[in-house]
């Protein structure tokens, strides 16, 4: 395993982030508990979950499941770097269950902890930027759970470049570290972040960890399944970018690589990317995650891909002169 570390800070971390958001939802969990020991057998110390994945009206399941894996010992906690989220409404129809209100980072810190069974939070991420909360209000709370010993780094997630210069300056202002890496939607079909969300993350030193790299499944040969009669999923996404996954899934072939290993290999290539976060339902596709990091994409195969999924140049560079 490679690691690297988690943007301007001094923490290292696996250059694959295991996600946990089909813990419980989807997967059992004793499949779940196997695939996180499987996780630290391959050297995978970056673990990344939120306190609202666990599914429609079990929100926090996710958390109790990876608390219960926790709970069995043999130095788990200890070798796992832990990113967990708040944001979202837990489901509890009252007001201040959500967002980023001091009370409810406090209260939603504490809910995380019990579930997790653990005592801190490695990298506690805002799940989302909220617009009615000011930023002192939200980095007084963050400095009480850092004093706490509660909190050790603090992240973003589904911000935009704005955002993150808004809140680093005001972290700024009270001496406090502020956000060290942004957790974005990106992938060779989804690439938006690189006009703005990037060059932010660069100026201000936090590690892009990016979610959906396989985009859904649609980069992990999802052609060649079709053909073979597999259950075919997402028709609409598929059939909008059939040409381009058609080229795609063609040069992997040329590259000797499967589709979904090259789609990971070339996010692992990018600029500021710390870890992309692999989210798998079994061990297979844990076992098919590893195998990007030993492919090494060439200037030429890099082009190529680039050809395929047009990116974007910094702004305002991408649209104007």
């Amino acid at each position: 395993m490679e690691f690297t570390h988690l943007g301007r800070t001094g923490l290292k971390v696996s250059r694959l982030c295991l996600g946990t958001m089909n813990f419980g939802p989807l997967t059992s969990e004793a499949d779940s508990h196997a695939i996180m020991d499987a996780g630290h057998d391959k050297g995978i110390n970056f673990f990344d979950t939120a306190n609202g994945y666990g599914g429609e009206g079990h929100r926090g399941r996710t958390e109790e499941i990876v608390g219960r894996w926790f709970a069995q010992g043999g130095g788990r906690r200890e070798r796992t770097v832990l990113a967990t989220k708040v944001y979202g409404d837990m489901g509890n129809d009252w007001p201040n269950s959500g967002k980023l209100s001091a009370l409810s980072i406090r209260r939603n810190l504490d809910a995380s902890l019990k579930r997790l069974q653990t005592d801190y939070v490695d990298l506690y991420q805002f799940h989302h930027v909220d617009r009615d909360t000011p930023w002192d209000e939200i980095w007084q709370a963050l400095e009480v759970a850092v004093a706490q010993g509660k909190v050790l780094y603090v992240g973003s997630s589904n911000f935009a470049g704005w955002h993150i210069s808004q809140a680093q300056a005001a972290a700024e202002k009270r001496n406090f570290l502020g956000l060290v890496s942004e957790q974005s939607k990106y992938s060779l079909l989804t690439r938006a972040i690189e006009l703005e969300v990037i060059p932010a993350a660069e100026h201000y030193g936090l590690g892009i960890i990016p979610w959906s790299p396989l985009a859904g499944g649609l980069l992990g040969g999802v052609l060649r399944k079709e053909n073979e009669g597999k259950r075919r999923q997402q028709a609409d996404a598929i059939e909008r970018h059939r040409s381009q996954l058609e080229q795609f899934e063609k040069l992997a072939a040329e590259l000797g690589h499967e589709p979904g290993d090259i789609a990971l290999a070339w996010i692992l290539a990018q600029r500021a990317v710390t870890a992309p976060i692999i989210g798998p339902r079994t061990m297979e596709q844990l076992d098919a995650a590893e195998r990007a990091l030993s492919v090494k994409l060439d200037e030429e195969a890099l082009a190529k891909l680039d050809e395929i999924f047009p990116g974007h140049k910094t702004a305002p560079e991408d649209y104007a002169w």
